[in-house]
Order: structure tokens, then sequence, then C-alpha cells
């Protein structure tokens, strides 16, 4: 199968957390990870998509809106859907039984408009995959019960040209893409906050059975100090 250059990129506490805080360093350090990933001045990893996980969109981008699916809809072709048009980003959303509260095609983040991909299995249903055509968003399966990690990345290789990607979590999502040997690198926007919760979302989660606890290593490649005391750290993540 083949594989585009796997990049997790996200902004984190000194403690490890993903989650918001409401703090000006946080929103800093934010603004900061997203020029660096979006921003067509600034960016610097030159990925066509970026992948983010069921509940990290619905944190961020559907707000957890139930989808406008119609239960008597048509059957609708097998296989995959690629809207029509060209896209210069696209937002991948990682959501196997088809849950996301969709509303429009594209979502915009870091100034950047993206094109939507849902990536699902064969668990979701004719109801949910009639309501993305109507919409305009493009979809694959990939996968019967459970996500095919290996083919998820192969098929944005070969059905949308994406020679590199970029993962933005979250933490389950994070660690079992890098547990399975699939990240290249790891970039880390370092904001300086913490908060001490135990509950909280943290950049790398394992969660049985898609994933388990592991020691994995990694390389430096390049330490930099940013704007208000943000660091940018990246890492070659070992035996990749």
């Amino acid at each position: 199968m083949q594989k585009p250059y796997v990049t997790i990129h996200t902004h984190t506490s000194l403690d490890g957390k993903i989650n918001a805080m409401d703090l000006p360093e946080f929103r800093s350090a934010s603004r900061q990870y997203q020029e660096l990933s979006l921003d067509p001045d600034k960016q610097i990893f030159n990925i066509q998509g970026f992948l983010n996980g069921r509940i990290t969109t619905d944190d961020n981008m559907t707000h957890y809106r139930k989808p406008e699916v119609n239960e008597n809809a048509p059957l609708v072709p097998e296989g995959d859907f690629i809207a029509e048009g060209d896209a210069s980003m696209y937002y991948v959303s990682i959501d196997p039984s088809g849950k996301l509260g969709w509303q429009q095609n594209y979502v915009t983040y870091g100034n950047r408009e993206s094109h939507i991909i849902e990536v699902l299995t064969e668990q979701a249903s004719n109801a949910y995959k009639d309501f993305l055509r109507r919409l305009g968003i493009s979809y694959f399966i990939a996968g019967e019960e459970t996500l095919d990690k290996a083919l998820v990345l192969h098929k944005l290789v070969t059905l949308f040209g994406m020679e590199r990607v970029m993962i933005g979590g979250g933490g389950t999502l994070n660690w079992t893409y890098l547990q399975n040997g699939f990240v290249d690198e790891v970039s880390i926007v370092m904001a300086p906050i913490a908060d001490g919760d135990p509950d909280m979302q943290t950049l790398f989660m394992a969660r049985e059975p898609i994933s388990t606890i592991q020691p994995i290593s990694f390389s430096l490649l390049d330490v930099r100090q940013l704007e208000d005391s943000t660091v940018w750290l990246r890492y070659k993540v070992n035996n990749s």
C-alpha cells in the first residue's frame, strides 16, 4: 500500500494537554500552530490534508449536531464518493459509523478553506452516505467493522493525490497511528501553561482495543522559541 509522509502536529500545554484553556498564552500558541500548518505565507509542512478524529471534529467543527438524514433515502451506489470540484486543502474526518452533523462541504480553519472528506467503515448507514452526497462531501470506506488505518492513508494518496498529511488529534487518533508505525514526524507547539487536570485529553492516549500502552522513542530534529514563550519541538519517530 502507498502512504503519504505523515506528521502529527499539535499544540499542547506543559503538562501535555491538547484541550483549550482560557489563557492568552493558549490563544497565542493556537494561532502559531495554525500558521505553521495552514497559513499559505507561513506554513512549513506543505500538507494537502489534515486528519482529525470524530470527537475532535465534534468539539471544534460540528458541535455535536445531529446529521439531517433521510432514513427512506434511495440506495446510494456502493463504494467511495468523490465530490466534484478541485480543492487545495482537505479536512479528513475519521468517522467510522457516520455520526457527524455537517452543514456544508468545507471547513475554514487557520484562514484556510478545506474540503471535507469523511472516512467511514461499512458500518455507516445508507442514510448517512446519502446525507453526505446531498451536501457534496466526499467519503471513502476503509474497513468493515473497524477502521483500516493503512487503507485510510493509501486512499488519501490514490484518490486525492496527497503526498504529505497532518494528523491533528485527538490523543487516541494520534497514538493509534503512531503505534502502528504510520507516523514519520511529531511536531509540538508547546504553550507555557498547565492546569493539572488528570481527566483532560493529552497528546497521546492508548485505548483498547485499537491501541495499547507501549514505550516509543524519538530523535530531536529541531527546537525553536516562538512568540509569547511558546516553544516548537520537532521529532523524528525512531524505527518508523
